[in-house]
């Protein structure tokens, strides 16, 4: 039938949270290739019939030799593919490979999963981003969001499609990422654990201040952990608090599961994000959340029900919610986790997610014809 291209910016990303998508573009009969820079998830995307092209591309910082060679990398990829339709995630894929498609006249879709810090700081570079987008996004045939948040800062720069819609994140997979009975640990030990890149902007600089009032206060009973690979340089500091006995620093692992269904809530003090997958594999797993009180983290959350929001930047604040959730009874963390679950079946079930990408996909290849 249709010659579909997907441009994203991590085969992982890609395979973990919107597999199931070329998944069904291909069981539609649909040819589907997917342009990624990294080999993480490529051989399981092959194996589902997605045709893997490698193009580098620099995921952090704006570089822009690096970028121009993107830019005419993206070109000389779609004059090559030619095909009827694109879909673009994040925010190099957006800008670069949306521009290229409205120059070349191919109908794109393209899927804001998050705004970065440079919408924070404002300035030169801000006007600059702004710009881009406004050249990358406004031809394509719908621009996907994953919050409302995200979508009004969109509008308000004047940042727009042909069309938007609002989907709630990638959604999760509630097959893969079932309820699992609550932990119950021996001497009553609380464990936290933080999912994701180690990095600032994840909060990370907070958790490690809550992590060690936590471990002042209630010691050995307070059990705080991270997993995942540092995107900055961090090395030394987990280091230094794995030594000072505070912080669990777990290696990074591809299963998420099994460390999941050992926690007694994820904790999340991001500084920004579109939808945290982190947050729903969790919730779906029947654990209480807690998380930044911001777009991306907030509609996951039913403050006091599924988990406890926190301030954002705020370790104060991070620190109350832990101490909060240490002094909750064993039996309403269980009703936490379950009703985070509900929660998942309710508004986050991946199927409907991409029931909506689907019918969006139509409806830009019947435009084409």
């Amino acid at each position: 039938m249709s010659r579909i291209l997907i441009l994203a910016n991590h085969s992982g990303g890609l395979y973990d949270f919107r597999g199931e998508l070329p998944r069904r573009l291909i069981a539609a009969g649909h040819e589907v290739a997917a342009s990624v820079p990294d080999e993480t998830k490529t051989k399981e995307l092959a194996a589902d019939g997605v045709r893997i092209i490698h193009t580098d591309l620099d995921r952090r910082g704006v570089n822009p030799a690096k970028d121009l060679r993107l830019l005419r990398a993206y070109r000389a990829l779609l004059k090559k593919e030619r095909p009827d339709l694109v879909l673009t995630y994040t925010i190099k894929p957006n800008i670069y490979g949306g521009f290229v498609c409205s120059r070349l006249g191919i109908p794109y879709i393209a899927t804001v999963t998050g705004l970065g810090s440079t919408f924070e700081r404002g300035g030169a570079l801000l006007r600059l981003i702004v710009f881009m987008y406004r050249a990358g996004l406004r031809k394509a045939a719908c621009v996907v969001f994953q919050n409302a948040e995200n979508k009004a800062v969109f509008a308000r720069y004047g940042i727009r499609g042909r069309k938007s819609l609002l989907v709630s994140g990638s959604g999760v997979d509630l097959q893969v990422h079932r309820q699992a009975p609550y932990p119950g640990h021996e001497g009553a030990q609380t464990v936290f654990l933080y999912v994701g890149r180690i990095m600032k902007e994840k909060g990370i600089d907070e958790y490690l201040e809550a992590a060690r009032r936590l471990h002042d206060e209630y010691g050995e009973r307070a059990a705080v952990k991270t997993i995942g690979f540092c995107d900055e340089d961090y090395s030394g500091i987990l280091q230094r608090a794995q030594e000072e006995g505070y912080l669990e620093a777990l290696p990074f692992d591809r299963n998420i599961t099994p460390h999941l269904v050992q926690a007694d809530a994820v904790v999340l003090p991001s500084y920004h994000e579109g939808m945290s997958n982190t947050l729903m594999e969790a919730a779906a797993t029947g654990r209480p959340v807690l998380a930044s009180d911001i777009s991306g983290c907030r509609e996951i959350v039913d403050d006091g029900q599924s988990g406890y929001l926190f301030k954002a930047r705020d370790a104060q604040s991070l620190y109350e919610a832990m101490h909060r959730f240490m002094e909750t009874p064993p039996e309403k963390r269980r009703a936490m986790g379950i009703a985070g679950r509900q929660k998942m079946e309710r508004e986050f079930d991946r199927s409907k997610v991409m029931d909506a990408y689907m019918q969006e996909i139509r409806e830009a290849l019947r435009q084409k014809v």
